[in-house]
């Protein structure tokens, strides 16, 4: 019926793919439009390719040594993942990789090559690559102040992956993720011809520079994410080559930096149109008077952070709390939460 649906727009063609997960399609929808051949077998003989190219070597097996060490979960049309961890004695806990050390993990693979290929003679004078990573206001302030400490620049969008893709568009390498676990990496065609230029009939096998592997390797991350949209198969793929490249754990990995504790609320409100926020949904320009209240608030909490934005599908305004302990994490947002309903609350003049 679907498809019957489709070829009565006059001009359409339509092609079964068969069951595909949506990021699946998403890659062959741009491989279609790049000229690239575009079947399941297709997309999933890049992901192989691409994956044994970046080491020759495979990821540990995972058996019952690695039961409760690594694992991985991946949401029902497989466009997000994270990755976590039950510690010993969890009385039913677990450790959260979430997107947020998907993405600095990603960045510090890639920052890594990049610095091999500046080593290269014959790029001493060549344009600077322009490394990106693109986050949200929701992104943990611990992993943006890992990221900003690695001295990449670190670029805030309204939440949405639209915005965060976009913005990735922007770079020679543009990264984003989500807390969520949905993301991927960018690459410009402009990098991507460059480094196909330098690294002409190398093989990772040969005795090359560590620049030309760094090169070949970066090839292969281009290839092996799926660059169309965050695709859990891919990024999978890509964080298990990168922890096998480095010799990491999941522990060592998750070790990155510790997260600030955090709260999230949500106000019911009359009419969510009335709050209008700017910089990246961090600033609250209206209502007058409540973006200070906030500071104010906020400035009594040793690593506070807090921002509050409409929500897009009901008539709540949802508080985000950061501090150096649950507590005052929980503290903060439940102040933020009682300024909210002061100012925007069905009791507010």
């Amino acid at each position: 019926m679907k498809m019957k649906g489709v070829t009565s727009i006059v001009g359409a063609v339509a092609t079964d793919m068969g069951i595909l997960t949506t990021p699946q399609l998403h890659w062959m929808v741009r491989a279609r439009n790049k000229g690239m051949k575009a079947s399941e077998q297709d997309y999933f003989e890049q992901l192989s390719s691409s994956f044994s190219l970046m080491e020759k070597v495979l990821p540990n097996s995972f058996g019952s040594k690695d039961t409760g060490i690594r694992c991985v979960s991946l949401d029902g049309d497989a466009d997000r993942l994270v990755y976590f961890t039950v510690p010993p004695e969890s009385s039913g806990r677990i450790d959260l990789v979430d997107g947020d050390k998907i993405l600095s993990l990603f960045a510090l693979f890639i920052r890594e090559q990049l610095s091999f290929l500046n080593e290269k003679e014959d790029m001493k004078n060549c344009h600077q690559v322009n490394l990106g990573v693109v986050q949200t206001a929701y992104a943990n302030g611990a992993s943006t102040n890992y990221l900003k400490l690695l001295r990449l620049e670190v670029n805030f969008t309204p939440t949405g992956v639209k915005y965060l893709h976009e913005k990735a568009t922007e770079f020679d390498i543009g990264i984003y993720f989500e807390a969520n676990g949905h993301g991927t990496v960018l690459f410009s065609e402009s990098f991507i011809e460059s480094l196909e230029a330098r690294t002409n009939e190398i093989s990772l096998g040969s005795k090359g520079s560590e620049g030309e592997k760094a090169a070949l390797r970066l090839l292969a991350v281009s290839k092996l994410i799926n660059q169309a949209v965050g695709d859990a198969l891919s990024g999978l793929l890509l964080v298990e080559v990168i922890l096998q490249h480095m010799g990491w754990s999941i522990n060592k990995w998750n070790e990155l930096y510790h997260d600030l504790p955090s709260k999230q609320l949500k106000v019911k409100v009359a009419d969510r149109t009335a709050v209008v926020t700017t910089n990246a949904e961090t600033v609250v320009v209206s209502p007058p008077g409540l973006q200070e209240a906030i500071n104010e608030e906020t400035a009594k909490y040793p690593q506070g952070r807090c921002f509050v934005r409409p929500s897009g599908t009901e008539d709540v305004v949802r508080v985000y709390a950061e501090a150096s302990t649950q507590e005052a994490a929980e503290t903060l947002a439940n102040c933020v939460a009682k300024l909210v309903d002061q100012f925007l609350g069905f009791n507010s003049s």
